[in-house]
């Protein structure tokens, strides 16, 4: 059996996320703070969001341009210390 790599990413590259949330008034707003302060040059414009079936949560799709796993961890874990993210994708 031949052991599977993941593909190797080439940095900078666009990195799509996807954040879930409570869908709160300001959640998006939120999610845009946060991942300003990783991409400066992030432009909110992109955004996609989709609400559940039931309306209680609010899945917001971004696209940044990492520069590496670092980056992309911070960010993860900057969007996941508001308290307000549920889960990043």
């Amino acid at each position: 059996m031949v052991e599977e790599k993941p593909p190797k990413i080439e940095y900078p590259c666009a990195y799509p996320i996807k954040v879930m949330g409570l869908h709160e008034e300001d959640f998006i707003a939120c999610i845009v703070e946060v991942v300003r302060l990783h991409d400066p040059e992030f432009v909110s414009e992109t955004i996609t969001f989709r609400e559940s079936r039931n309306g209680k949560y609010l899945s917001v799709k971004i696209t940044i341009t990492a520069t590496g796993a670092d980056h992309i961890n911070a960010l993860f874990n900057d969007l996941k210390a508001t308290g307000r993210v549920v889960m990043v994708l």
